[in-house]
């Protein structure tokens, strides 16, 4: 069995294997899954650069790989709800980092079953950023009737955070493209402003929630349309204490990150608004609560280029250098 692994982290040019594995053994609540295709993002760079070693510190070398698709070979003893033959995907759990690999033995709890309508490539693309949405949603404390602001609503985040927002009874305001408008409102959009012409800091205002997808200073624009006492989560800013403290991180880690962020959070206490950083976990329910709402709107995620497994480096060189428009995949 062959995996992609890390051997050594670097800001530049970390170095990527492709090695040859022993069978894993397959635990009473695990499934060992044939892997078909998995898509490669942003998140496996930032781990292969060793910019994460705080927040997930792995001991190399480590298999790479974040999301898959593949079909279950095998289903442990205590198994119930998945069995051999089942076409599943997932976002594989923190402490088990492995997607860039021919076979994945992974817990049942983190495998949902993939809706009919998705191809393979496309399933693959769909874990991660359906996750982050659902997770978010859930650190936003979100409620039906609540306006909701994302940047971006033409990327591959907004592509699936909009239906699963919609579907929560939330109104979604976001920015894209011009020729991505009509797209975005049958989606379920409440307004579309085109960021070429338009500046939503001056069409925006006094949102209940808010999802940073571009960090930077847009996170503290974004924290000026939003309301007192609204909450903002961002995928791209600072982690904060809370988040440190949520992931069971030391009270050093706690105190660090609570230092780093604080230039966020007096901004934020200005306003008595809630600051919080997301990084997303593998969560098999969730995963299927998403597939149920994606299945009914037949929401597809853009695909960009089609790797091998022995071009994981240069496929994370591409999304690095963002050369390409969809989701890059790896092929197996």
């Amino acid at each position: 069995m062959q995996e992609a692994q890390l051997i050594k982290y670097d800001s530049k040019n970390p170095i990527i294997k492709l090695t040859t594995a022993e069978a894993k053994a397959v635990g009473d609540h695990d499934l060992l899954i044939e892997s078909k295709v998995a898509a490669v993002n942003p998140l496996d760079n930032l781990l292969a650069h060793g910019d994460l070693k705080l927040v997930v510190p792995y001991k190399l070398p480590q298999t790479l790989g974040n999301e898959f698709v593949g079909i279950v070979k095998q289903a442990g003893s205590a198994v119930k709800n998945f069995q051999a033959g089942d076409r599943v995907y997932a976002r594989t759990p923190l402490d088990n980092m492995g997607a860039f690999a021919e076979e994945i033995v992974i817990s049942e709890q983190a495998v949902a079953k993939v809706p009919d309508y998705l191809t393979d490539e496309e399933a693959a693309a769909v874990p991660l950023t359906a996750l982050t949405a659902m997770q978010a949603f859930d650190l936003l404390e979100a409620k039906a009737g609540q306006t909701l602001f994302i940047s971006g609503g033409s990327g591959s985040f907004g592509a699936m955070a909009i239906p699963l927002a919609v579907a929560r009874g939330l109104k979604v305001i976001t920015t894209g493209s011009g020729a991505k408008k009509e797209e975005l409102l049958a989606l379920g959009v409440s307004q579309f402003i085109d960021y070429r012409k338009e500046d939503y800091t001056k069409l925006v205002k006094d949102v209940d929630l808010v999802i940073d997808t571009l960090g930077g200073e847009e996170l503290f624009k974004q924290m000026e349309i939003l309301k007192k006492g609204g909450r903002i989560v961002s995928l791209r800013a600072m982690p904060n204490r809370t988040f440190a403290k949520r992931m069971g991180m030391s009270l050093g880690k706690q105190i660090l990150f609570g230092s780093a962020a604080a230039k966020i959070e007096r901004q934020a206490k200005k306003k008595q608004q809630h600051y919080d950083f997301i990084f997303v976990e593998a969560n098999g329910s969730q995963l299927a609560q998403a597939s149920e709402i994606l299945a009914k709107s037949q929401v597809r995620p853009a695909l960009g280029k089609r790797y091998s497994l022995d071009q994981v480096k240069e496929a994370m060189e591409d999304v690095a250098h963002g050369h390409s428009r969809g989701k890059v995949l790896i092929k197996f």
